[in-house]
């Protein structure tokens, strides 16, 4: 079994190289935005692009822990970790921006967001079970167990894949509305795209990981077929 996690890490070495390269990317340009002022905070921008969609009912609460900020499609909730919530930099509200372009794709039925909300919970339960049935399909060479294995870690796939277009999409809407509102000018665009786009990377390297794993998995199966 050693021998077959070595193999997969030989695998996904690409994508584990270039997630170490978006994690130093996404540190340096979040240290860097940091330092540049914004003309409001991060709870104060995510809550005049919200209310500027009518989405007045979405609440924004302040989260523990760093780069914990997220939205909660069921109880729509906006999560901010402190330093975004009450921080006034390019930092804050670009990331505080790309958490309300997930409100406003909810409200919206953007289709993708739709799809991965459907899916997150399989994609759970098969991160869970995709590796023990792999585990004991190899150790006791049952093919059944191993292609089943394998299903499971495609839905897991299939969800990180769809996740894509949502993050690259509320990303785009946090540029347009934080210009569009004056909550931002054109020539800070390019502080707020460094961070939002170094985010973007670490949610490429993450798929292309689990591509890779799952190629890795088909290619142990083909062979013993």
């Amino acid at each position: 079994m050693f021998l077959y996690g070595f193999e997969c890490l030989i695998w996904i070495s690409p994508a584990i190289i270039l997630s170490l390269l978006a994690q130093l990317w996404i540190r340096q340009a979040y240290a860097r935005t940091t330092q540049i002022p914004a003309s409001m905070s991060g709870y104060q921008a995510a809550r005049r692009l919200l209310d500027a969609h009518g989405l007045n009912s979405v609440d924004i609460r302040q989260v523990p822990g760093v780069m914990s900020d997220h939205y909660d499609p069921r109880s729509k909730t906006l999560g901010l970790s402190r330093d975004v919530y009450h921080g006034r930099s390019m930092a804050a509200v670009g990331i505080a921006a790309h958490e309300a372009g997930h409100a406003l794709q909810d409200a919206n039925n953007y289709l993708p967001l739709v799809v991965r909300n459907f899916s997150v919970g399989a994609a759970t339960y098969g991160t869970n079970f995709s590796w023990m049935l792999l585990f004991i399909g190899m150790m006791a060479s049952i093919p059944a167990l191993i292609l089943a294995g394998i299903a499971l870690f495609g839905a897991v796939v299939f969800v990180q894949l769809v996740n894509l277009p949502v993050e690259f999409d509320a990303s785009a809407r946090a540029k347009r509305e934080l210009v569009g509102l004056g909550i931002i000018s054109q020539e800070e665009l390019p502080h707020v795209k460094s961070v939002l786009n170094a985010a973007a990377l670490t949610y490429v390297a993450g798929a292309l990981q689990s591509v890779l794993t799952l190629l890795y998995y088909i290619s142990r199966y083909t062979n013993r077929r």
